[in-house]
């Protein structure tokens, strides 16, 4: 007899306003077994007019034929280790680095950097589409050396991204457009986003061989015969360096041939240098593979991350960049980058890109992050 009370009860269990309608109905009809027949024809009344409008809230939704998609593999195994209650759970999903208790790490030097951003009292404005400038030549000097000629000459596009996947993404949309009808190699097996990265794009990929299951090491011979099988002008996405999933990289001579072919087939090598300095603890030594190709002639597309090396996991740090042959095509690609990147996120965040600046481009903190990456890949080298 409380509408009020039923409605207070319909905000716990959540009918819909028809179902209430309904409700109160059957319950008018159960107290009323002495009303009049015409008092309870007018009940079932009401309920045979709410019957077709509550009907109408379950008619067939246009996106009916939308599938459930499956759940990623990388992220889908964080998802299952938040949800596993077992003392010793382990996440072997997400490459992130883990303190002795299992605790996500914040480096020192970071908390330096951020307490000089906050001390500047920075504005939160908009940055350009192509990021930070401060960022963007922190991130070419980290990867081929201050003093390399490709900088002092100008020939390099870079776009600061949303870490090594948005970074990737702009890199495919790049391919899609203007390397149209190329097919984009990657190595078999890879990082799993790789080939949605590629194929969301329209972009063709396949595979070459790399892992040798027999030896537990790289399939050389078969990376080369497949590369070489590859039509003229293929895309041949490397890892720069520490593999994922398998951390085994070619040798120095190894990947003094992959340039070799790629001059003599004219590839573009697309390089995903996710760990520099993470990898061996040395900067340098981990950009060992793009230096190379470049100081060969070669014009090569490199996408970086800051996730890893520097923590910076949620605060989407990342680069492409387009190593070109004169100032005038690297002014032109990188147009045409800020044209892909401003169609798919406008610009990039500023926090992290300010981070990752105050860190390379200041001495102290630059060889403070350094000593910091060593303990982290000697600490990885003694857990395994």
């Amino acid at each position: 007899n409380d509408v009020r009370g039923c409605h207070c009860l319909n905000q716990r269990i959540g009918l819909c306003p028809y179902s209430l309608r309904f409700l109160l109905v059957s319950m008018q009809l159960n107290v009323a077994n002495s009303a009049s027949r015409g008092r309870i024809g007018n009940a079932r009344a009401a309920v045979s007019k709410a019957a077709p409008r509550q009907a109408a809230l379950v008619k067939a939704s246009r996106y009916d034929n939308v599938e459930m998609a499956p759940p990623d593999p990388i992220l889908g195994v964080s998802e299952a280790f938040k949800a596993c209650t077992h003392p010793d759970k382990l996440n072997l999903g997400v490459g992130a680095y883990r303190t002795e208790d299992l605790k996500p790490y914040v480096l020192s030097v970071v908390r330096k950097a951020e307490k000089k951003i906050f001390d500047a009292k920075e504005n939160k404005e908009y940055l350009t589409i192509e990021g930070l400038d401060a960022f963007r030549k922190a991130t070419v000097d980290l990867l081929l050396g201050s003093d390399h000629p490709a900088i002092k000459e100008g020939r390099i596009a870079v776009v600061q991204s949303l870490s090594g996947t948005g970074s990737l993404r702009v890199g495919a949309g790049f391919i899609a457009r203007f390397l149209k009808g190329n097919t984009v190699y990657i190595s078999n097996p890879t990082w799993g986003n790789h080939r949605n990265i590629f194929g969301d794009e329209g972009v063709k990929w396949e595979y070459y061989r790399y892992f040798d299951q027999e030896t537990v090491g790289l399939d050389f011979k078969g990376m080369v015969e497949d590369l070489e099988k590859a039509p003229d002008g293929s895309v041949v996405l490397l890892h720069g360096c520490a593999h994922n999933p398998t951390g085994i990289d070619p040798t120095k001579e190894q990947w003094a041939q992959i340039a070799d072919l790629c001059i003599r087939k004219k590839h573009v090598p697309f390089f995903d240098v996710a760990y520099q300095g993470f990898a061996t603890g040395d900067l340098d030594k981990d950009a060992y593979a793009p230096r190379l190709f470049v100081d060969r002639g070669l014009e090569v597309i490199v996408a970086q991350s800051y996730s890893k090396n520097l923590g910076l996991y949620g605060e989407r740090v990342g680069a492409l960049v387009v190593v070109t042959e004169n100032k005038d095509v690297a002014s032109r690609v990188l147009s045409q980058l800020k044209r892909i990147a401003r169609a798919i996120y406008s610009n990039p965040p500023t926090h992290g890109a300010r981070i990752a600046a105050e860190v390379v481009n200041d001495k102290e903190l630059f060889d403070e992050w350094k000593a910091e990456m060593q303990g982290m890949a000697g600490r990885l080298a003694r857990v395994r």
